[in-house]
C-alpha cells in the first residue's frame, strides 16, 4: 500500500525537503522527518528541535543558512548533486511564503526538493 502526495506542512522536514513527497514515506516505511524518533544521526533535526523550531527557515542564528555548518557541509554538498536537491532554496522558499505555501507547490509539483540550477 502507498500513500498520496498530499500537501502538509507537517511532512516538512527540518531541512526544508518535502517528505510528502519522498519514496521512503510514500511507501510507508518512514513517518516523515518529524515523526521519525530513530534519526537521532541527523544534526539538523537535533538542532531544531532543541531550538523549539519548526525548520532552519525560522533560525536566527544565522543570516545566510550557507553559514550553518550543520546545514551546510560537505556530505549536504555531494548529497546534494547525487540527488539533484537544493536544500538552501527550500528553506529560502519557505522563508519567502511560509510553509504552507511551500508544501503545497512541493506537492503540487510532486517533488522532495527544489532542483539545483
Amino acid at each position: 500500500m502507498t500513500r498520496n502526495i498530499i500537501a502538509d506542512k507537517d511532512l516538512v522536514a527540518y531541512c526544508g525537503l518535502y517528505c510528502g513527497a519522498c519514496r521512503s514515506y510514500l511507501n510507508e516505511k518512514c513517518g516523515g522527518c518529524h515523526k521519525n524518533e530513530a534519526a537521532t544521526w541527523c544534526k539538523i533535526r537535533t538542532c531544531n528541535i532543541s531550538k523549539s523550531i519548526n525548520s532552519c527557515a525560522e533560525c536566527n542564528e544565522f543570516k545566510n543558512i550557507n553559514d550553518c555548518g550543520k546545514f551546510n557541509n560537505w556530505i549536504s554538498k555531494v548529497i546534494g548533486v547525487v540527488f539533484n536537491s537544493h536544500r538552501q532554496a527550500c528553506i529560502v522558499q519557505i522563508q519567502q511564503i511560509g510553509l504552507e505555501k511551500h508544501a503545497e507547490m512541493m506537492a503540487a509539483n510532486k517533488r522532495q526538493s527544489l532542483p539545483r540550477r
